[in-house]
């Protein structure tokens, strides 16, 4: 709509200082035509802009002049209260900073977007952890100066537990930046770069010492590089299954039975499914009791009929 446009324009204007006619299309997706008449509408309209010619020129609004239109709309509006986060915000430290920015927000807001946000906050509520993770404290004790840490580019000297011998292990980390998975903090750092539980810190030293981000990292791009590599290690075998109707299995294990299963005599489904180990699948496969037979591979067959025995002997009358 060309309100909406027209208000894309003056908030561009108004964060970006000048701007070239051809540079606003690109922004907003339209012909530079286009923009020349919306520039004009708002110049009719009194706002106070001007453009300069020649190679540096371009539009930009009178020094000093700002409006208080935010350019939100109702489904924007929703989804910036759905968004605060104020479990991770105050985790971080910023539990204030947040909540007198949401403050700021819902006062500018026109009377029927206030409305709105305060709908949402008092119909949703997000909880990002689980049922049985840490309600905080010890978990994240380090979090506001690993946050700290990479706000100012500063390195950090730890104590680190990892799974496997040696256990607890000594790093110097360049932490590039936070991520927040299911309720769990993370810390991606160089060398390398890698990434570190942050509730598997166990001691932190941090130090004047600065260090310098690897030009082009693109925390959000790592990340999504590091969750397709770690799920492609987890499953690295593969079980074949018959399911009982009606039976469901979840991840990776559903979307294999959902692509290839193959419906044979009484409903029972037939799949080759990925098992991050013989020994996960083991506990995962024993939940669903009858509703499940793993037919490959044969050590896992026996060990589940193995267990099977063993439970009938323990409840066997």
């Amino acid at each position: 709509m060309k309100s909406a446009r027209l208000v894309s324009i003056l908030l561009l204007l108004q964060t970006r200082g000048r701007m070239t006619a051809a540079a606003l299309a690109a922004e907003l997706e339209v012909s530079v035509r286009t923009v020349y008449r919306d520039v004009e509408a708002l110049g009719a309209a009194g706002v106070p802009l001007y453009g300069d010619a020649g190679h540096a020129g371009g539009y930009r609004l009178l020094d000093g002049y700002r409006t208080r239109l935010t350019g939100l709309t109702v489904g924007e509006t929703e989804a910036l209260f759905l968004a605060g986060a104020p479990g991770p915000a105050a985790e971080l430290g910023l539990g204030p900073l947040l909540a007198a920015a949401q403050l700021k927000v819902r006062a500018a807001l026109p009377r029927e977007l206030r409305a709105h946000a305060d709908r949402i906050s008092g119909r949703f509520h997000l909880d990002a952890p689980g049922w049985y993770a840490d309600a905080g404290g010890e978990a994240t004790a380090y979090l506001p100066a690993v946050a700290d840490a990479v706000w100012n580019s500063r390195v950090l000297h730890v104590l680190y537990r990892r799974w496997r011998e040696p256990t607890d292990v000594r790093r110097r980390l360049e932490p590039y930046g936070l991520v927040l998975k299911a309720g769990r903090w993370y810390v991606v750092a160089g060398p390398g770069p890698r990434t570190f539980r942050v509730d598997q810190i166990l001691a932190l030293d941090t130090s004047d010492e600065e260090f310098a981000r690897p030009d082009g990292f693109d925390l959000g791009a790592y990340w999504t590089g590091y969750q397709r590599d770690f799920h492609d290690r987890l499953h690295r075998a593969e079980a074949v299954v018959r399911l009982a109707p009606g039976v469901r299995l979840t991840g990776a294990a559903g979307e294999a039975v959902r692509a290839d299963g193959v419906t044979t005599e009484g409903g029972w489904v037939r799949a080759t499914v990925p098992i991050e180990s013989v020994e996960h699948a083991h506990a995962e496969f024993l939940r669903l009791g009858t509703d499940i037979e793993v037919l490959e591979p044969a050590e896992l067959r026996t060990r589940i009929a193995a267990t099977a025995a063993a439970l009938a002997r323990t409840y066997g009358t």
